[in-house]
């Protein structure tokens, strides 16, 4: 694949195991955007946040962002990347945006206890849905940015793949 698929969503969305299933049913490269900034960090994401506070992670966040886009592929992003000043416009340009939807309460089950997800970390059960509830509202026009909407809710991994090999036409692009 010359230009990139970008997977976006929230954290807990299946970003990740459907890019994963998207990479296999399209035959080509798959990048978590997250794996790449740990890597290139030598530290975790928590670790990033920590010493770096969250603008010192999207600075990083954005340089993964321009690497991977110039590799092609499929690229699961962090739940915030979508969100940066001008960040719709770069993704949409470098390829095509897919937005896996799918409600707080989904998503509170899914990351469990978050503790490794820093924009949860020590929250109760009922912070973690609140702060699952805000993040999605201030998210969610950028994320509505992207090229399609898929219902993320109900699905597992391989049915959404299969649903954006069918946007993508088939074999990709």
């Amino acid at each position: 694949m010359q230009r990139a698929v970008f997977l976006v969503g929230m954290m807990g969305a299946g970003k990740s195991s459907v890019a994963r299933e998207l990479g296999k049913k399209l035959g080509c490269a798959v990048y978590d955007s997250d794996a790449v900034i740990q890597d290139e960090a030598g530290m975790s994401i928590p670790e990033i946040f920590a010493r770096e506070g969250e603008l010192g992670f999207r600075a990083r966040e954005r340089a993964a962002i321009e690497k991977l886009a110039a590799r092609g592929g499929v690229v699961a992003l962090g739940g915030g990347a979508i969100a940066q000043p001008g960040a719709p416009e770069r993704l949409r340009a470098s390829g095509v945006v897919i937005y896996l939807r799918a409600r707080a309460e989904t998503l509170a089950r899914r990351v469990g206890t978050g503790m490794s997800r820093p924009l949860l970390a020590g929250l109760d059960e009922a912070g973690r849905l609140a702060k699952l509830r805000e993040l999605l509202a201030q998210r969610e026009p950028a994320y509505l940015r992207a090229h399609h909407v898929i219902d993320a809710d109900h699905g597992n991994p391989r049915r959404v793949a299969r649903e954006i090999v069918a946007l993508l036409g088939g074999a990709g692009q």
